[in-house]
């Protein structure tokens, strides 16, 4: 059975844009569109090169225990403009109740507009187990060992 998200528009919010929405049946991410100040829906507002702007969705959220959800570029946004999340994946906890944001960059080298109810990023909801930590006097062998960045080799 699928968790259910509960949502909750912003009162500022403009009840017009649509909730978070899978745009295809096999599509793992629900699209999540900007939803903008009164001020900024007619003309939206311009994200420059290396810039950086939490983008507002007019969303609250409840997400269930035992799940997350995590926020994602759109790759068609960041193929052709550079458009990406500097935290990619945001994480969003079951227990944050607080508005949703999308904290958008722009790596590309012009400036982006980015409109009133644009789809501007995706959210899956994925489950989360909590691990326990341990101190231990020692770890198991492996046959990578310590290698680290690289050490797998590029092909």
């Amino acid at each position: 059975m699928a968790p259910v998200i509960a949502v909750l528009r912003e009162e500022w919010a403009d009840p017009t844009v649509p909730l978070p929405s899978y745009e295809t049946a096999g599509a793992a991410g629900a699209d999540i569109r900007a939803n903008l100040p009164e001020a900024e829906r007619e003309t939206g507002f311009v994200l420059r090169p290396m810039e950086r702007r939490v983008v507002p969705t007019g969303l609250r959220v409840a997400i269930p225990d035992g799940f997350e959800m995590q926020i994602r570029p759109r790759s068609g946004l960041a193929l052709k403009h550079g458009i990406s999340l500097p935290n990619t994946p945001g994480t969003i906890d079951s227990d944050y109740r607080g508005p949703l944001g999308v904290l958008l960059i722009n790596l590309g080298p012009d400036p982006f507009v980015v409109g009133h109810g644009d789809r501007i990023a995706q959210m899956i909801v994925a489950p989360v187990i909590r691990a326990v930590f341990a101190e231990a006097s020692g770890l198991d062998g492996t046959a990578r060992g310590a290698g680290g960045f690289g050490s797998t080799g590029q092909q």
